[in-house]
């Protein structure tokens, strides 16, 4: 699709450019590569029943040399450390959005697992990136990184699930807190692994609201 306003498009015929007027190819600019690489990368992830991606396979989708991927990128580790990054950035921040809109504790836990399926939903490829399939054959660092996107995710629910039972008068707010924290994770983790288990068929957020309630309850 064109940038080029329709009425502009009508000013004058399309010829097509002789050989001296051919256009070179573009080079992206610095920084473009390096996204284009992340998203080709995550693309190829969504494939479902897709072995252990290759960076000749990655290459050769792209149409570059594998010599051109690691001048953005010193390993293929960096590069899922960039998809990691990806996931991090986008889930705080849409966490973070929801503690400033949404004032009870309770529903704020609910959201942040809501959250969590509706992003994978979206983003298959980082799917398989968040419950680790992709990593199996990739550096252990990954691996931990991805562990501790979700113990920080825990330690945000047993935040507001602490305020949440304390508003509810429990005596033992800290203890229910971790456990209702660590099942919302398993929740989510199993749901997302279903999602890339399945070939994206089964949707992490399918009756999702029943399932929550009743977990809450």
């Amino acid at each position: 699709m064109s940038d080029l306003p329709a009425h502009a498009a009508e000013e004058r015929p399309a010829t097509a450019p002789s050989a001296d007027e051919a256009p070179a190819r573009k080079r992206p600019k610095p920084g473009e590569r390096r996204v284009q690489i992340l998203q080709t990368l995550a693309s190829m992830l969504e494939q479902p029943g897709a072995e252990r991606i290759t960076t000749a396979a990655l290459a050769a989708r792209l149409d570059v040399s594998e010599a051109a991927l690691y001048r953005h990128f010193a390993s293929k580790a960096q590069m899922f450390e960039g998809l990691i990054e990806f996931i991090e950035s986008s889930v705080f921040t849409l966490i973070n959005q929801l503690l400033e809109r949404e004032p009870q504790p309770a529903m704020q836990a609910r959201r942040i697992a809501v959250v969590l399926l509706q992003f994978g939903e979206k983003n298959p490829g980082m799917v398989r990136v968040m419950v680790g399939d992709a990593l199996v054959f990739e550096h252990e660092r990954l691996n931990a990184r991805m562990n501790q996107f979700f113990e920080r995710v825990e330690s945000q629910l047993r935040q507001c699930l602490r305020a949440a039972a304390e508003a509810a008068g429990s005596p033992t707010p800290t203890v229910d807190a971790q456990a209702l924290a660590s099942a919302l994770v398993a929740l989510v983790i199993g749901r997302l692994q279903r999602y890339a288990r399945s070939g994206f068929r089964r949707v992490p957020t399918e009756h999702l609201e029943p399932a929550l309630s009743r977990l809450a309850a």
